[in-house]
């Protein structure tokens, strides 16, 4: 069974549906699933949202926080996921920003990304955020950081569930 497999199985053994608000990977976290026959059972949307104009409008990231702290910046990340959340059913989003290179940015290397799982019962949230960074060409840092995303739902979801973070 392959990685992806096991992640889907994951998300059907735990009724968890996903939605996506992705920059940096550009739909690749989608895509993955999407290989999968029955995705659509805990999918419910992807947002692809590369500019910083797509990210205010569709998700309600504040301009503010794009001026702060910057579009590759742990509260960008979070902003992305709680705004994928809000006309959402799902109950776990992943989102992403983040520099796949060949060059860094605003003193920022290739191959950095930041992250966030936000899983949702009811009313209760909660939104993990990890950096990361890939070694690599471009694709290859945007196949990493897309299975690399996948694979830490169950990591967070555990921590969800324990009341952790």
């Amino acid at each position: 069974m392959n990685a992806i497999q096991r992640v889907m199985d994951y998300l059907q053994h735990h009724e968890l549906v996903l939605t996506t608000a992705e920059s940096c990977t550009a739909g690749s976290i989608v895509s993955l699933l999407a290989t999968i026959p029955g995705c659509g059972a805990c999918l419910d949307a992807g947002y692809v949202v590369y500019s910083p104009e797509a990210k205010k409008r569709l998700l309600g990231v504040r301009q503010e926080t794009l001026d702060r702290f910057n579009l590759t910046s742990q509260e960008v990340a979070w902003e992305m996921a709680v705004g994928a959340l809000h006309d959402s059913d799902a109950n776990l989003v992943i989102a992403n920003t983040g520099i796949a290179g060949p060059e860094g940015q605003d003193g920022i290397p290739p191959g950095t990304l930041w992250f966030a799982w936000g899983f949702r019962n009811g009313e209760r949230l909660h939104v993990f955020t990890r950096k990361e960074r890939f070694p690599g060409d471009r694709c290859s840092v945007l196949d990493q950081a897309a299975r690399y995303a996948l694979d830490m739902i169950p990591a967070y979801h555990q921590r969800f569930l324990r009341g952790e973070g």
